[in-house]
């Protein structure tokens, strides 16, 4: 039970963001209440997202792992699958870091009210039977899961959040979205036996990313699933009498039917402004149904801020958190903005990709110039040990002064190698201050600094030629 009904902070959603934001703020000396829709805190990232999926990620790769020890000397039996013990296994993640943040909001006094929040005004919301009054709110309602139109209501067509409940093994499967979630899971089901098949309305998968630092692992889901179907789409499904799903995918010529036991639908998410009954408010949204707001995260209502994927892409937990330290410090009366000069993304796959700031595609769109140092995994004998000479580093370097403009890296480790490039280009740093850093030996790490050897031309482990003068 909630006995202040007024609050100095309210926090609507206690995701990754929304917990940040009610404990900043709490920290800060405000008095804080946070309300979410689902008892267990942490919201999607944590319930329904990045923590289960990453769990059994870790599972496909260690069965991968263990398929090419066999080419080197060291085999193991075929992997005997138990899908209660596996769900237990995640569960059971999920359960710890759910105890640890209400722990977490517990010794900062933190208030937290379980219930569907909608707003009556621009100070007061409603949860269940409550009128909640505040000083200044925080929205960190996060998204859901978008879905293609006509579908049928079907229990064989699963969602991202539906995927993870893992209730069988699909003989076969089809993944609607060749982005970071499809291909997340679509490797999860082919790696625990289910035959998967990828359709990708775009002419590329992971769109976002350079197609070089895509190539390995498009190359690895040539073998691992039945098909990927690019510049395609899913025109109709059609449920059958035997619970199987008939499918008409278009692409440029023609429409072909196939028959899948299962469908996951995985082709983005939508903000939750729809949930808040925010027409009751000033606050402004975008065509898209995204909160607007500035570099303080404040809506068009000045005691009335939002963060995370509410607010527009890339929907990503690590943006949301630092976005909701953002606005708990200017509710607090702290000098704070949201300035961060680039966000990582990472596309947790074996291998992994990941890239920061600016990508060579943007760079050619937008007519900026840049420099490449890029240094090859084939030369990595770290690489070499775990199966990983695929893999690469690369960075793009202002031409004149030298400064980091961005990065990719694909590879095992990637989303961890990027940090690095990401702390460079946020601290202004050019490729000698990389280069002259000591790392140490032998680690995928050390990549990055070879990749500035290579754009400065004082790399060893490889020979350059030099280039002939005009005259030579």
């Amino acid at each position: 039970m909630v006995e202040n009904k007024h609050w100095d902070v309210v926090v609507v959603g206690a995701g990754p963001g929304g917990y940040a934001a009610a404990f900043r703020a709490s920290d800060l000396g405000k008095k804080v209440l946070l309300i979410d829709r689902d008892k267990a805190l942490g919201g999607v990232c944590l319930n329904r997202g990045c923590i289960p999926s990453k769990a059994l990620l870790h599972i496909s790769k260690v069965i991968d792992d263990a398929n090419h020890l066999s080419s080197v000397g060291v085999v193991f039996d075929a992997p005997n699958i138990d899908l209660e013990k596996i769900r237990s296994y995640k569960n059971k993640i999920i359960t710890q870091l759910n105890t640890g943040i209400a722990q977490l909001a517990k010794a900062r006094k933190v208030e937290f009210l379980c219930g569907a929040a909608s707003f009556l005004s621009n100070n007061q919301l409603l949860v269940k039977d409550k009128k909640i009054s505040f000083e200044n709110c925080i929205i960190a309602s996060g998204s859901t899961s978008s879905m293609i139109p006509n579908l049928p209501d079907h229990p064989s067509i699963l969602t991202s959040r539906t995927a993870l409940n893992l209730d069988c093994i699909p003989g076969s499967l089809l993944v609607i979205g060749g982005g970071v979630i499809g291909l997340e899971l679509g490797q999860v089901y082919s790696a625990l036996g289910s035959k998967v098949s990828v359709v990708e309305f775009m002419s590329e998968l992971i769109p976002g990313a350079d197609t070089d630092i895509t190539k390995p692992l498009v190359r690895k889901l040539k073998k691992q699933f039945e098909s990927i179907m690019l510049s395609s789409k899913v025109v109709k499904v059609e449920a059958l009498d035997n619970g199987e799903l008939k499918v008409f995918i278009e692409n440029k010529k023609e429409t072909n039917t196939y028959v899948f036991e299962r469908v996951l639908v995985a082709v983005g998410r939508k903000p939750n402004t729809d949930l808040l009954n925010i027409e009751n408010t000033d606050v402004k949204i975008d065509e898209n149904g995204f909160i607007s707001v500035d570099v303080y995260q404040r809506t068009s209502v000045k005691n009335i801020y939002a963060i995370g994927d509410i607010v527009g892409n890339p929907m990503l937990a690590h943006k949301a958190t630092h976005e909701g330290k953002v606005a708990a410090e200017v509710v607090s009366g702290l000098s704070s903005a949201m300035d961060a000069r680039a966000i990582p993304s990472v596309v947790y796959t074996d291998p992994e990709i990941a890239w920061v700031g600016l990508t060579e595609n943007e760079a050619q769109e937008q007519g900026i110039k840049y420099e490449l140092g890029e240094f090859p995994w084939a030369a990595s004998g770290k690489a070499m040990i775990l199966n990983a000479s695929q893999g690469k580093t690369k960075i793009l370097f202002d031409p004149e002064t030298k400064h980091v403009l961005g990065g990719g890296v694909v590879g095992p480790s990637a989303g961890d190698i990027i940090s690095e490039i990401a702390l460079a280009l946020e601290m202004g740093s050019d490729a000698e201050d990389i280069s002259l850093t000591v790392h140490p030996h032998p680690t995928l790490g050390e990549t990055v600094a070879s990749a500035a050897e290579m754009f400065e031309g004082t790399i060893t482990d490889l020979f350059i030629p030099k280039k002939k003068k005009k005259n030579d």
